[in-house]
């Protein structure tokens, strides 16, 4: 796979990550099962593909 191809494809990728998530984020505070004022959240990347895959991002958002 060249480089651009395999670039794209990750960006294509993280953009449905990234759209999907929000959506579900979202949706969750919307119909109510969140009550909550900070939702911690956790990202976890993996891969069967690729054992070594092991990435995690956290965070705190603040819904006040």
């Amino acid at each position: 796979m060249d480089e651009d191809r395999f670039n794209m494809a990750v960006r294509k990728f993280l953009k449905e990550v990234g759209v999907t998530s929000q959506r579900e984020i979202e949706r969750v505070v919307r119909d109510g099962a969140f009550d909550g004022r900070v939702m911690r959240l956790r990202m976890t990347l993996t891969s069967e593909d690729a054992p070594s895959l092991q990435h995690v991002v956290e965070t705190t958002l603040d819904l006040r």
